[in-house]
């Protein structure tokens, strides 16, 4: 393992480079279906550290607009290797992702972490985040039928 890595914003002539991810960055590997519709969505962006080839750490999010706000982006998922933990992939990511947030013309980013995972709200805080108490998150299982 080289102690250098590089970090870009992934596109549609990246998917093979993702595809081959697996598990080590991602909760699971990812799906080639799925990789070709994220990569061939405008508004959805990931960003990637890759060393050797392999992607080692990444950070994803979804720009949107609302019909009474600007262009926002949504931080869904940052994730590194761990085997590069520690070593500035997540800080790159993250800066590279909002520096890219900032150039659509988002005017601003947010993500949501667990008040427990002081390693996710270190990174957010280094990218220039402001903690809020966000409240409760409800999740609708849309595979349980309707309510």
């Amino acid at each position: 393992m080289t102690q250098e890595f590089t970090v870009r914003l992934l596109g549609p002539t990246d998917a093979a480079l993702l595809r081959a991810a697996g598990d080590a960055v991602f909760d699971a590997a990812p799906v080639p279906a799925l990789v070709d519709e994220f990569l061939g969505d405008p508004r959805h962006h990931l960003v990637a550290a890759i060393a050797d080839g392999t992607i080692i750490g990444f950070a994803s999010g979804v720009h949107y607009v609302h019909p009474d706000k600007p262009a926002q982006m949504f931080i869904n998922e940052a994730g590194t290797d761990e085997a590069w933990q520690r070593r500035g992939v997540g800080r790159a990511v993250m800066a590279a992702l909002v520096d890219h947030a900032r150039n659509i013309g988002c005017t601003e980013a947010w993500v949501l972490t667990a008040a427990d995972n002081d390693a996710a709200r270190g990174l957010y805080a280094a990218a220039g985040g402001d903690e809020f108490d966000a409240g409760r998150i409800f999740v609708i299982d849309l595979n349980r039928g309707q309510a």
